[in-house]
């Protein structure tokens, strides 16, 4: 029988999903002779030399027994090279073939900390010293087969992609959540970037439902195999548990919502939920992504199941933002889907902009092209978010002010410039990078800065349908809500829609699922937005239309224009 995976206490393998997880704490090897011996490298070759499927150049030596395997690999280590019982080219092609088996994973080492600070404070140096013993070992072996040293040596991570420390944290859990008391807490988060990372799907496909069974009945998660991100959703506390197998998308929750320290979530019951990777309920008769609000404990449960499609990371940056938004509509604030930036002129003049829109609307693509066409009238832009906001009306009901939610970015890199792009290359964790609709998450700012009570100065519906070019201000209330709240947009195959769609306002996670409470604070908003004269309009971003750059750099030397007066 062909071995699909590795489940150990030290080591889990699941070639399907791509994804190894080494825990030091269970096991940690001081030398490179250690890991040749270890079960766990016995273990993994097994995996590699059964599945012929994992050998991109086949020969004599890929197909031999672990034994012979193991066996030949210590002749080569105390310099036995006449021992060899298989030719020297096979055995040097299998083993840089096994070592980029496994590089091709994603490997993630995990350190329980037990409240201990030493470990705390060493966890880089215990994963960089692992890193060390596997180029230590490869380059060993290599060498002494091809008989000279190389002349060229790469610093790649040879042993892992990120490492994560853990500790299990007290929380007040609700009987109802015991379940998920035992689960580890990431209290820190390392990674090597640039990472580039494969998922089985590239798309996102649907909304979210809500269902009216509590996920957490269905949960069979268990403390060896999930992991909990504690972040902060703007000012929302989410509790993110997810399944191994989806570290790819945990690792990655790191480049764009706020790690929750221990003192945050020691002692306080979060606002949100998600249990990612976890049955439904049986009544919803589908496999798609539920949340389910708690009434009792006021928490939105966010549920998305283990499948191939729910891989791509915007199920789970998704879903997490849906719980969001269902939060803060209980809360009487309005979530806004778009990008909003602090821009500051060369002329000493500022403005607060919120670019408004669905998925492929353009609104990162509009603020690229002020970049291009500004010049030197642009001092600096700075992100307050780059997908998901809310605004907020003060008490007295005559202002707004907007927050973010995310202190990264989730980017399409097909619309970008290699420039921006490139520029953030050492810090991203790149989605797919050879498709269509390859991602990338990176930084953009600072978690305190995203929180602050932002002014609204512009507000623009990023329309990529119309062929007109510029930007058009709205003068009637009422026409401009309008335009707002159909959401129309022309589908550019970032989710499974086609041709031309609209959305209630524009916002498939949470305005659509609760239509009724969000339009009383859609009226308020845009009430209190024209009687104090912000500028409420919308630019032509020409992304479903003819998709000429040019067309939408003339868009935004229009919109630079109008800013800088």
């Amino acid at each position: 029988m062909v071995k699909d995976k590795i489940d150990t206490p030290a080591l889990y393998v699941n070639p399907d999903r791509s994804v190894a997880v080494i825990d030091y704490s269970k096991k940690f090897v001081k030398n490179a002779f250690q890991l040749a011996n270890s079960d766990e490298f016995r273990q993994l070759a097994a995996l590699y030399l059964d599945n012929d499927s994992y050998h991109n150049t086949p020969s004599e030596f890929s197909q031999v027994s672990v034994d012979d395997f193991m066996n030949t690999m210590k002749d080569i280590l105390i310099d036995r090279m006449a021992d060899l019982k298989y030719p020297v080219r096979d055995i040097l092609d299998t083993v840089k073939d096994f070592y980029a088996f496994y590089r091709s994973l994603l490997r993630v080492s995990t350190i329980n900390m037990h409240q201990n600070d030493i470990v705390a404070n060493n966890f880089m140096n215990i994963d960089n010293h692992f890193n060390e013993l596997v180029l230590e070992l490869y380059r060993n072996v290599e060498e002494k087969l091809q008989g000279h040293a190389n002349h060229l040596y790469r610093q790649v991570n040879a042993g892992t992609n990120a490492c994560i420390l853990t500790q299990t944290i007290k929380w007040p859990v609700p009987d109802i959540y015991e379940k998920l008391a035992g689960i580890q807490f990431i209290d820190t988060l390392m990674v090597r970037p640039p990472m580039m990372v494969h998922t089985k799907s590239n798309k996102r496909e649907g909304t979210f439902s809500e269902t009216r069974q509590n996920p957490i009945d269905n949960f069979t998660g268990h403390r060896d195999s999930w992991y909990c991100y504690p972040a902060w959703v703007g000012e929302s506390l989410a509790y993110i548990y997810f399944d191994r197998d989806y570290f790819a998308n945990g690792i990655a929750l790191g480049n764009l919502f706020h790690l929750a320290d221990r003192q945050t979530v020691q002692g306080r019951k979060p606002d949100i939920i998600l249990l990612f990777g976890s049955k439904g309920a049986e009544s919803d008769n589908d496999d798609g992504c539920h949340y389910y609000y708690d009434d009792q404990n006021h928490i939105y449960v966010g549920q998305v199941p283990y499948n191939d499609k729910t891989t791509y990371f915007g199920y789970m940056k998704k879903m997490v933002l849906t719980l969001h938004n269902l939060h803060m509509i209980n809360v009487h604030k309005l979530p806004i889907h778009g990008s909003m930036v602090n821009i500051t002129f060369s002329n000493g003049k500022t403005k607060s902009v919120v670019f408004f829109g669905d998925s492929g609307a353009g609104k990162s693509e509009a603020i690229e092209a002020l970049q291009e066409v500004a010049n030197d009238k642009i001092i600096s832009i700075e992100t307050i978010f780059d997908d998901m906001g809310s605004f907020t009306l003060t008490k007295d009901g005559n202002d707004i002010y907007a927050q973010g939610t995310e202190t990264g970015a989730f980017v399409r890199l097909d619309d970008l410039s290699s420039e921006v792009a490139f520029s953030n290359m050492d810090l991203g964790i790149y989605m797919n990078p050879e498709l269509s609709n390859a991602r990338c998450i990176i930084p953009a700012n600072s978690y305190e800065e995203i929180i602050k009570h932002h002014p609204v100065d512009m507000w623009l519906y990023a329309n990529n349908y119309d062929s007109d070019i510029g930007v058009h201000r709205f003068e009637d209330e009422d026409a401009a809500k309008d335009v707002f709240v159909s959401g129309k947009r022309k589908a550019l195959g970032t989710t499974d829609e086609v041709g031309m769609s609209t959305t209630f306002f524009a916002n498939p996670f949470g305005p659509v699922q609760r239509q009724k409470d969000t339009q009383p604070i859609i009226d308020k908003v845009f009430h209190t937005m024209f009687k104090k004269g912000t500028f409420v309009g919308e630019i032509y971003t020409h992304l479903g239309n003819d998709k000429k750059k040019s067309s939408l750099n003339e868009s935004a030397e229009k919109l630079l224009e109008l800013m800088m007066k």
